[in-house]
């Protein structure tokens, strides 16, 4: 076998002490874990910007209040947020005409949806800050490992302990590969949320205020 092929990453990996071999393969599990939430969280994040862009033009052109009610009645699609949040608030004031209560019910919808607007977000960050960690603990231990075997070897070089080095070195780099994207990942999306979250705060005060001119001029 040639030195090329020892030091191949498969090689490397393949050859790794079993401890830092389940340390690889628990970053790789939480980097497939971390990319499938990446991947949905940036679709669902889309689609809730492009509804709550649609909505507030529905709202703002002047239209019927009642008939776009019946219209976000109608639109079940778990990514009209904004949609949500008005129906909740002009049900609940329709009901018993009282501006605190329909500033409740659209609160505590919007405290709904931005739970799970945040949902997986957390684990995004625990994979960002751990994982170097983790593969930091199984480059320590393949070095660890390395330098044991060299106890029985009486001429030592560079070129005998090189390949476990590199075996242990592989495991920093999946922690690194499992980090960045989650860290970059987790900042974009936890930036968009925020976005989100002021937008329907903003909604709600606007639309509590003209709830409030409407039974001022009853």
């Amino acid at each position: 076998m040639t030195t090329t092929q020892d030091l191949s990453f498969l090689s490397l990996v393949l050859n790794a002490s079993l401890l830092v071999q389940l340390v690889m393969l628990l970053l790789l599990g939480m980097s497939i874990a971390s990319w499938t939430i990446i991947f949905k969280k940036t679709a669902v994040l889309r689609c809730v910007r492009r509804d709550t862009e649609r909505f507030e033009r529905d709202f703002w052109s002047g239209g019927d209040l009642k008939t776009l009610l019946e219209a976000s009645q109608r639109n079940t699609r778990s990514d009209a947020v904004l949609e949500h949040i008005f129906e909740a608030g002009m049900q609940e004031f329709m009901k018993v005409r009282e501006i605190d209560a329909a500033r409740r019910a659209m609160k505590a919808t919007y405290q709904r949806e931005m739970d799970t607007l945040e949902a997986n977000l957390p684990f995004l960050a625990s994979v960002g800050s751990v994982s170097p960690y983790i593969g930091l603990f199984g480059t320590v231990w393949g070095i660890m490992h390395a330098f044991r075997g060299l106890a029985n070897v009486q001429n030592a070089t560079l070129a005998a302990v090189a390949p476990g080095i590199a075996e242990a070195l592989v495991a920093t780099a999946i922690g690194l590969f499992a980090a960045i994207p989650a860290v970059v990942a987790y900042n974009r999306a936890a930036t968009d949320v925020d976005r989100l979250a002021i937008r329907f705060e903003t909604f709600i005060e606007e639309f509590t205020n003209i709830l409030q001119r409407q039974t001022a001029g009853r």
